[in-house]
């Protein structure tokens, strides 16, 4: 176990993931003249013998960079995440992290503190959630309650219902904040109650999302954010319990309210709009917390670059066998889930289509959409394509959910309504032999 308040602390960055934000953390940890570790599953290690704890690697003080919200199991990574919060001083500790992945969880939170918050719904049941939906207006915000990069949210129209349950995700409606213009929100980031940077991110074309990983634009508010605005985005990191955050808001008729808090927000567009990254203001908390010091002058000099490179300490990995992907049949079983439900239907694997394609008709019982955009699909011998929108749709094959945008087609002539392309294809092996819908499915001998 690491002795208290070592003078020159070693800082692990706990990160299952080969994410750029981790590998800036690392780097600007190295840049600030101490020694760091990336926690990985190639390298770490709890072991108790005769009741004594050794960790491997060997370090003083952790930054939580779990990514819970596009974790397969994330209760293994919370309980993980909970052995080391009792070993070590942690930034952003897991039971704070936790109630920022379940966007509801936040919400809660932060109205009880009363900090502004959009009005919302959730409920378990259809009724309860359709019984309150005319509240909202004519549209509404309807999110799955855990998401990243702008995946599980809609804006939808009230006059018809919403199901409370978007595939596996429990799913709830917000109020839906409009302005002129582009559709606009602001990101935040908070270091330790420091506003590091904010930045206003702009919807693309025929987008609402305003995310960076959508193509949405960026614009520097560093300087011109209101200082209530600021004031809102620190008191909701305070209030959740976070350590750093990206924190986004949006002006509605001149009062702030919040929307998410992302304890694992990317640096890039941040960086991209202000030309400020926040990796060293954390690496210097984190080495302040496990009692080292570090020159305010030196973190405000690294913080004019983003080193994301692969960082010194990245630990090597052994050689394994790979991983089989697995098996799916070239008619398959699964569930496609839209904001008013979810349908069980056979789907047919197309490994030349990039694309997953929908049944106009499906695709209207289940609430698919809105229409994020018109698409040219072209296919076999025609010289010219076809125009078909495209909408997002939950598919889950086996225990997996897929978050796919799909283009709507009229398929009643064609057997299947529903075809998988290569978004959800590539992360199988497809087996041409098996199909669900064969009267001899069982084994040969």
């Amino acid at each position: 176990m690491p002795a208290d308040s070592p003078a020159s602390p070693t800082v692990g960055v706990l990160g299952l993931h080969s994410s750029k934000e981790t590998k800036a953390i690392l780097n600007a940890v190295e840049a600030l003249g101490y020694d760091a570790e990336w926690l990985r599953r190639e390298n770490t290690a709890v072991s108790i013998t005769d009741g004594e704890l050794t960790v491997e690697p060997a370090v003083d003080v952790i930054a939580n960079r779990l990514l819970l919200s596009t974790s397969t199991h994330p209760a293994d990574d919370i309980g993980l995440a909970r052995l080391f919060d009792r070993l070590y001083p942690m930034l952003n500790p897991p039971e704070s992290v936790t109630t920022a992945m379940h966007k509801f969880a936040t919400a809660t939170a932060l109205a009880d503190a009363g900090v502004p918050v959009p009005d919302a719904l959730l409920a378990l049941s259809s009724d309860r959630l359709n019984s309150g939906r005319e509240r909202f207006g004519e549209q509404a915000v309807y999110k799955t309650t855990i998401g990243t990069h702008g995946g599980g949210a809609w804006v939808v129209d009230l006059a018809e219902p919403v199901n409370p349950r978007v595939g596996d995700r429990q799913a709830f409606l917000q109020q839906y904040v409009e302005r002129d213009g582009r559709p606009r929100d602001t990101r935040v980031y908070i270091v330790d109650g420091n506003h590091i940077g904010s930045m206003h991110r702009y919807a693309p074309d025929g987008e609402w999302r305003t995310n960076v990983s959508l193509g949405g634009d960026v614009e520097d508010a560093t300087d011109s954010l209101p200082q209530q605005a600021v004031d809102i985005a620190r008191r909701a990191v305070d209030v959740v319990g976070l350590d750093y955050a990206g924190v986004d808001l949006i002006d509605a008729d001149g009062e702030w309210e919040v929307l998410e808090i992302n304890p694992t927000a990317g640096f890039r567009g941040l960086f991209k709009a202000t030309g400020r990254s926040p990796a060293p203001f954390i690496a210097k908390l984190a080495i302040e917390r496990g009692g080292g010091s570090v020159d305010p002058d030196r973190v405000a000099e690294l913080a004019e670059t983003l080193d994301d490179s692969r960082p010194a300490c990245l630990p090597k990995q052994r050689s394994t066998p790979p991983t089989e992907p697995a098996v799916i049949g070239y008619i398959e079983e699964v569930v496609v889930s839209g904001t008013r439900g979810s349908q069980k239907v056979l789907a047919k694997s197309d490994t030349g289509a990039t694309r997953t394609s929908i049944d106009t008709h499906l695709a209207t019982e289940i609430g698919s959409g809105p229409i994020k955009d018109i698409i040219t699909v072209r296919s076999g011998s025609l010289k010219q394509g076809k125009s078909r929108p495209v909408v997002d749709i939950v598919v889950g094959v086996g225990g997996t959910q897929h978050t796919v945008t799909a283009s709507v087609e009229d398929r009643s002539h064609m057997e299947f309504p529903l075809l998988l392309g290569r978004d959800i294809l590539e992360h199988y092996h497809v087996d041409v032999t098996r199909r669900v819908d064969s009267a001899d499915d069982g084994d040969e001998e």
